[in-house]
Order: C-alpha cells, then structure tokens, then sequence
C-alpha cells in the first residue's frame, strides 16, 4: 500500500506504547485513525493528542472478548466507513518459568495475545476482502516468538503462534492485494511490564513474584531493559516502511546474540530432519 492517505487505519492497543507511536505515524501521513484500548483514561488522553488537525476518533475495547472487538469494529465502519490498516498490537506479558504456574495468567495472556489477534482479523478481513480496494494487516509478535530465551512463558507461547498465524495469513491474502506484516520488535519503551493494571477481573488477581526469587529477578531485567529500550516511533516509521513496501517480518533490533540464539534453533530443526531423513533412505 503505497498510498495512505485517506485511508483508515485501526489500531489495538493504542493509548500508549507502539500503538500510539503507530497512530502518529498513520496521522501524519494523512490517513483517518481509530484507537482502540481497554483504558479508558489513556485513550481519551491519546485521542486529545493526536485530533489537531487529524481526524482520530477513540473506542473501547477489550480484544480478549470477540463481542467488544467487533462493537469496536462496528463504530469504526459507521464512523470512517472503509477501513484498509488493521494493527492487532495490544498485548500483555506474563509470568514465565516453572516456579509460579498460574493458568488464569496462561488464559489472559493468550486471550489478548492471541486471541486478540485472531477476533481483530475476523472481525476487519471480510471487510476489507469485500471492499477491494486492498488492505494490510499488522500483527504485533515479539522477537519472544522468534526464540525460546524466556523459556516457558505464556508471552514467547503467545507470540511464537502471531508470528505462525501472520506467516499463513499472507500466503492466502496475497492473491487478493492484502498485505500482511508481522512485528517482532525487541525491547521497546512501552508499559508492558505493568500490564496487570489492565487484567480482567475474570482473570482474577495476578501473581507477585517475591523480588528476590528467580521470576522476580528476570521481571525486574526485563522491565529495566524495556526501559532503556527503543524508542516506540522508532517501530512506528519501521512498519510504516514495511506497509508500503509489502514485508512480511519487522526485527526492530539486531544483535548477534539473538541471531546466535535463531541460528541454534533453526540448525537444531535442520539437524533433526536431517536425522528424520537418514532414517527413511533405504541405505541409511
């Protein structure tokens, strides 16, 4: 999608972090704008923001319930009419490791990680499939879904399968001039960390890891590497070119240690087939 201007842009997740960053980025280059978040206080604040001169409008929205997000669909059609970007961002952590094993924190963090995903493109891709003016969808992973270095978490489980469904979802739309991005961004200045501020009651209360134990040593890393992190228009102008140019993935970092960390991965698979391989050949 060369042209944006005039388009309507969808954003999940988009009072703060990279969805907001997102949502500047669309406004400036022309295009129309509906945040969607579950906080209510931020996306007023993040509309107000961005409405001088732009036309962005606001709705809320809980992506881990199908219903809410196509309420959130709906208001977006009867406000701009034709949508053609569809960024499904809002996303959650979550504990990880073997220590502290919540399945109400497994079932949240892949009721918005996933879920949200998959209730955002139900509830815009026959839109856009019948509108014909063509369209791209933006799934937002993590380089956690690239590699396993969290170990077991519901975050890398949730991003390892956005990542899956984006890579599938572009083989079948690309016939139809639908493009597909996947973003797997590393660490980035975002509220991420503090997500529970937003956790369902139906999830019930999240877990606090004792500051000294090994959950609670790596959230407090990883919330002190966020910090440091990228900058979120940094990510905002990468999809952005991505959009245009129709590329699958965006890696908004590069670093031998992660490269090292998929080169492993990819030459552990390779090695087994190759093992798989040996096994069926008739002189092996």
């Amino acid at each position: 999608m060369q042209q944006l201007a005039g388009k309507t842009a969808f954003v999940t997740g988009g009072a703060s972090g990279i969805g907001l960053a997102l949502a500047q980025a669309f406004a400036r280059a022309g295009m129309k704008v509906m945040l969607a978040d579950i906080e209510a206080g931020a996306l007023e604040a993040a509309v107000n923001s961005l409405s001088n001169g732009a036309d962005v409008r606001g709705v809320l929205c809980d992506v881990a319930d199908p219903e809410s997000v196509e309420r959130a669909a709906k208001a977006t059609f009867d406000a701009f009419g034709t949508v053609h970007v569809v960024c499904n961002n809002a996303g959650v952590g979550g504990g990880s490791g073997i220590d502290e094993i919540l399945l109400a924190t497994w079932r949240w963090v892949l009721d918005v990680n996933l879920m949200g995903v998959v209730h955002g493109i139900h509830a815009f891709l026959p839109h856009i499939r019948k509108h014909g003016e063509g369209g791209h969808i933006v799934n937002t992973a993590s380089m956690a879904g690239m590699n396993s270095g969290l170990g077991f978490s519901p975050y890398a489980a949730s991003k390892f399968a956005v990542v899956n469904i984006s890579e599938g979802l572009a083989k079948q739309l690309a016939p139809l001039g639908i493009g597909v991005t996947v973003l797997c961004p590393g660490f980035v200045r975002t509220r991420i960390w503090e997500a529970s501020r937003n956790r369902q009651d139906r999830y019930g209360p999240a877990a606090r890891p004792e500051p000294g134990s090994p959950a609670g040593k790596l959230a407090a890393h990883l919330a002190g590497l966020g910090a440091s992190g990228l900058d979120p228009a940094d990510v905002a102008a990468q999809v952005l070119a991505a959009i245009r140019n129709d590329e699958l993935y965006v890696f908004t970092h590069h670093s031998r240690e992660w490269r090292a960390e998929l080169e492993e991965r990819f030459d552990t698979i390779l090695s087994a087939m190759d093992k798989a391989a040996a096994r069926a050949s008739p002189t092996g």
